[in-house]
């Protein structure tokens, strides 16, 4: 494929990763905080400093919280707060996604925020892989005006989800469908022949080792703490990750590479 008949996101959870994806020659990110929770609405800061990057359009994730995708009124009302924020900072696009106690699309909720971010493109994120029926998700999503949907197909991996995302990429006449989920290297490919897609979305992150020197492994807090409740390792306290420059590289040739 040419490079313009195809486009790549990278989510991206720090400021360092926004950059990556630039240098590496990346289309847009979906700026966000704590990929490991399935990504949260970013900070001020970091929206700010991304949407200042030239060259590279920011689609800003609007979510409260890690969890489900069922919003109280207060929480809704603080994401149509956030969605004006982030429009003010220079979002080229919002990022969001909503769900009813059925697991049906909440259309309702979902117009609201489409309305708020307009004139900015509104991206469906994976709430959509918690839906109870892909296929009247796609219609209403479509329905309400949707310019994209990010989704794995359902499946923990955008290569498992491959024959639903295909199935989906053919009934989709008015959204951009992007696959995402564990995209590499090594099964870019295989997902783009599979799906048929041609805009895919991945954080492509590795460790990044801390700075610091001295370090205090009596104690695990946060994200660590939690995952590892009955044996924390200390040493993941000081573990960043960072969207690797190689991989994303690597990935666009082997788009280019592709025989279509």
């Amino acid at each position: 494929m040419k490079r313009e008949e195809f486009k790549i996101e990278v989510c991206a959870d720090s400021l360092q990763s926004v950059l990556a994806a630039k240098n590496a020659g990346a289309d847009s990110v979906e700026v966000c905080s704590s990929i490991q929770e399935g990504g949260i609405t970013p900070s001020y800061g970091l929206i700010r400093h991304a949407a200042a990057v030239e060259g590279l359009a920011v689609h800003v994730m609007i979510r409260p919280r890690s969890g489900d995708f069922l919003y109280s009124e207060l929480e809704q009302e603080m994401m149509l707060q956030d969605i004006a924020a982030a429009k003010f900072l220079g979002a080229d696009g919002i990022v969001c996604g909503m769900l009813n106690a059925d697991g049906s699309v909440d259309a309702s909720f979902l117009k609201k925020c489409i309305r708020a971010a307009m004139p900015l493109s509104f991206t469906f994120n994976r709430a959509f892989d918690m839906c109870r029926d892909p296929f009247e998700a796609l219609s209403m999503l479509e329905y309400c005006g949707c310019a994209r949907l990010c989704t794995s197909g359902l499946q923990n991996t955008a290569l498992e989800g491959a024959p639903l995302l295909a199935r989906l990429y053919e009934k989709a006449s008015h959204i951009t469908l992007m696959p995402a989920g564990s995209i590499s290297p090594s099964n870019i490919e295989q997902i783009a022949r599979e799906t048929g897609a041609r805009e895919f979305h991945f954080s492509a992150q590795i460790p990044k080792p801390s700075g610091m020197m001295f370090r205090n492994t009596a104690i695990s807090l946060g994200y660590a703490a939690y995952r590892h409740a009955d044996n924390p390792d200390p040493a993941q306290e000081y573990a960043t990750q960072v969207a690797s420059e190689t991989q994303i590289r690597e990935i666009i040739q082997k788009l280019e590479s592709l025989c279509c």
